[in-house]
């Protein structure tokens, strides 16, 4: 089988190294980027071809040969590079995280014959494959919560953060308002509202605030309470606010002195090198799942959790593992046949069939990636 990965960022490049182990498997990664591409090849061995993907006709000839596709480009290439898979009649496994509905391409997929695994990472992605898994045996559904961050193990003042994935996709997060449900109606609040503590074992204090991450759970799953959060270290939802209300995320462009500059872009030039992780730094991946209901009218409450470090063997950052290896689950997933639905599938939906959900999570565990699930009563609903 040729596996085409489109995007040889850190979770790209995971994905690949990760697929490659596989003797029956061809690994071929795809970026407009020759030093990502050198890299891969001089660190793991990984082939790679240079191309842009902001042309629709690149992505078809970078696919030519492929029996099946991995995205994991920027979000704001998400969308149109999706489409220019699904046209090709190509299977794909997405990662990328866009703005736009994917379900939105569900006729185009199924009029090609194509399955399209969408926002298959780790949160949107292993996340909603959780929450799947644990609303099917429920009889009514309460409620889902979702936590979600990636950090540095050691952080550092004065944002104490690191970009574990795209920079730009992290703003975006921050700038995005957030979609909730809310006693069954779906409403709009500002991202990084909210803010509450949690503590996590091993990790300490975090914040969690709303963002943008709920996506195909609002359609797919009955329930009258959703809510999805980022985790961060206390206080960072303080500072990221205050440079977003005070302008220095706009995209409108503003003179100085007769020259047109756009915040965002000064912005990202001051936020990137203080965000850039170093390769010698460690990351980790925090997850926890909760979800709540009524089952043989008792309540009930399923808690799922995760936390996960780089792996220092191979220098894989935490949140390229728990992203990058979900996606290739999933390939393996459609390589072994075990799904036939055609048309946009959320990683929800997998969990339609207990056995992808285990297929999925023995693979994770046997890359060191731990799932723990907790069922208890549930206190009050």
């Amino acid at each position: 089988m040729r596996i085409v990965v489109l995007g040889a960022g850190r979770v790209g490049a995971a994905i690949a190294r990760d697929l490659a182990a596989e003797t029956e498997i061809d690994v071929r990664l795809v970026d407009r980027d020759e030093a990502r591409l050198a890299w891969a090849e001089a660190h793991w061995g990984l082939s790679g071809d240079r191309a842009d993907f902001s042309l629709p006709s690149t992505v078809a000839r970078s696919i030519a040969d492929a029996d099946l596709v991995v995205s994991a480009v920027p979000g704001f290439l998400g969308q149109r590079t999706l489409r220019s898979v699904i046209e090709t009649g190509k299977n794909i496994v997405d990662i990328a995280f866009f703005p736009e509905d994917p379900f939105s391409l569900d006729d185009l997929a199924r009029s090609r014959n194509v399955t399209a695994i969408v926002d298959c990472g780790v949160a949107p992605g292993l996340s909603n494959l959780l929450v799947g898994h644990a609303v099917r045996p429920l009889d009514t559904v309460a409620r889902v919560a979702i936590y979600v961050g990636g950090l540095p193990a050691d952080p550092k003042p004065p944002y104490e953060y690191r970009a574990v994935f795209s920079p730009i996709d992290v703003i975006e997060e921050y700038t995005r308002p957030a979609r909730l449900v809310t006693e069954g109606r779906i409403t709009v609040k500002p991202a990084l509202s909210d803010v509450e503590p949690l503590t996590i074992e091993g990790v300490g204090d975090l914040e969690a605030f709303n963002t943008d991450g709920l996506r195909t759970l609002m359609k797919t799953i009955s329930c009258p309470e959703m809510v999805e959060k980022t985790l961060r270290y206390p206080g960072h939802a303080d500072r990221i606010r205050l440079l977003r209300d005070t302008g220095f995320f706009s995209g409108e462009p503003i003179d100085i002195d007769g020259t047109e500059v756009r915040p965002i872009d000064v912005t990202t030039q001051l936020l990137f090198p203080l965000w850039q992780i170093g390769d010698d730094e460690d990351d980790v991946t925090v997850l926890r799942v909760l979800v709540e209901g009524w089952r043989g009218g008792k309540p009930t409450r399923t808690a799922y959790d995760l936390v996960d470090r780089r792996d220092r063997r191979t220098g894989v950052t935490s949140m390229a593992r728990t992203t990058g290896y979900t996606a290739a689950m999933a390939v393996r997933l459609l390589a072994a046949d075990m799904v036939d639905e055609k048309g946009i599938l959320a990683p929800e939906m997998l969990a339609s069939d207990p056995a992808r959900v285990t297929f999925m999570l023995d693979g994770l565990l046997k890359r060191g990636i731990d799932v723990r699930e907790t069922v208890s009563e549930a206190e009050s609903l």
